[in-house]
């Protein structure tokens, strides 16, 4: 049997006045969604998460998955490369960068320099610094983001973020971290000479972008210039087990952002492109549904991401969210026909919509095919999958779960 496991980023929410204090998933108008859950088994999801830290995507897909992210993790820095194709090698440190805006003083006036698009010029002007022993890859992701990666002996992720995540704040001075509260004498030294690194570049970053024509340009256009670079996320290439050698399954990954590609990528999936997928709202969901129903004829295993249902609610778009899932439900119906191919939809964490952030909500599972027992629940959605012959599943024992209903 095929699995095609739907991953609805943000999916569960709390309840909102505004929406007859329902969810947006409940407030949805889902008859397919609705379909699937009454001829197949449901249940809640309870996201992975460290601690009293709020669930993040990159660890919970992680989870998802069946790899622990204690174990697994490598940092923000290197899915968010191998996202945007970058070539990666065993022992690179990538970071998460943005285009952000300082004042004279360094402190941060907009994270993101006014959403900039267009920083090929920027890019291509900072690719040119050197700093002796290391080699500095930079490319550019979408709008104001872009990677950077550093290359050569003795460095290491053991560092700090420059990016405070606020603005208002002075940008942050990069410093060595111990990994875990452990930090041996060599792993230290090879921290406090990649942060020394670090440092250098960005001040020099600094210079060439304050005076660049492109900056100087857009002051005069009064809009906001992209001054200075925050880093945050640095993760270590290492090894880890491919999908197919943990689960013994071809894998694909179709999705439209970054972060998920890359995750799919360094996981061993092989991504699967379809015309105008994105990780926005406009993405072309009919064909990605297409899309993983073709590509089971060559893969056992398609991890199909969408991106819009957390974008929305982290915009406090809760109405939007709820309208983007009824569209999800129309275009995914070229799916309900498929024969002998397990079907999963749920999230990765829930996005409450009203705090416009990830939030610790458990979300709904919903378990698929043409041969399987149902259960009572007759709708998609937090509330009715509660009552789910599932249960409610901790997010890292959910890949075995699903592989039960494989056999």
């Amino acid at each position: 049997m095929k699995i095609i496991l739907i991953v609805l980023d943000g999916l569960g929410d709390a309840l909102i006045l505004a929406l007859r204090n329902k969810t947006p998933l409940e407030a949805a108008k889902t008859p397919n969604l609705d379909w699937l859950a009454r001829k197949g088994v449901c249940g809640l999801v309870k996201p992975w998460q460290m601690g009293s830290s709020k669930p993040a995507s990159d660890t919970c897909h992680l989870a998802l998955f069946g790899y622990d992210p204690k174990i697994y993790y490598l940092g923000r820095g290197p899915y968010e490369a191998s996202g945007i194709g970058m070539k990666l090698k065993k022992g690179d440190v990538a970071l998460r960068t943005n285009f952000g805006t300082v004042d004279e003083n360094l402190k941060i006036i907009d994270r993101r320099a006014g959403r900039i698009e267009n920083t090929q010029s920027l890019v291509k002007a900072i690719s040119k610094i050197r700093i002796k022993g290391v080699n500095i890859l930079i490319k550019k992701s979408y709008g104001h983001r872009i990677v950077l990666v550093l290359r050569g002996k003795d460095i290491s992720s053991a560092i700090t973020d420059g990016d405070p995540h606020k603005a208002g704040e002075k940008v942050r001075k990069i410093f060595p971290i111990c990994i875990f509260g452990k930090c041996g004498e060599r792993e230290r030294g090879k921290a406090e000479f990649t942060a020394q690194v670090l440092n250098e570049f960005l001040e020099k970053a600094h210079h060439i972008l304050k005076n660049h024509p492109l900056n100087k340009k857009r002051k005069k256009q009064k809009l906001l210039p992209a001054n200075y670079l925050l880093v945050r996320g640095a993760g270590e290439v290492r090894e880890i087990p491919s999908f197919k050698e943990k689960h013994g399954l071809k894998a694909g990954c179709i999705a439209g952002g970054g972060l998920y590609k890359g995750i799919g990528k360094i996981l061993g999936m092989d991504l699967i492109k379809v015309k105008g997928a994105t990780g926005f709202a406009d993405t072309n969901l009919k064909g990605k549904f297409l899309t993983a129903k073709k590509a089971t004829r060559s893969h056992d295993f398609i991890f199909l991401h969408i991106k819009a249902t957390d974008s929305l609610a982290e915009d406090g778009n809760y109405f939007g969210k709820k309208e983007f899932i009824e569209r999800i439900d129309k275009d995914l119906k070229p799916l309900l026909k498929l024969k002998n191919t397990l079907i999963v939809v749920t999230g990765d964490h829930a996005t409450c919509s009203e705090l416009k952030r990830h939030c610790s909500e458990p979300f709904p599972i919903l378990i698929y095919c043409d041969r399987i027992k149902a259960d009572t629940v007759k709708a998609f959605s937090e509330k009715a999958c509660k009552k789910g012959k599932l249960g409610r599943i901790k997010q890292l024992y959910l890949m075995p779960k699903i592989l039960l209903y494989n056999k």
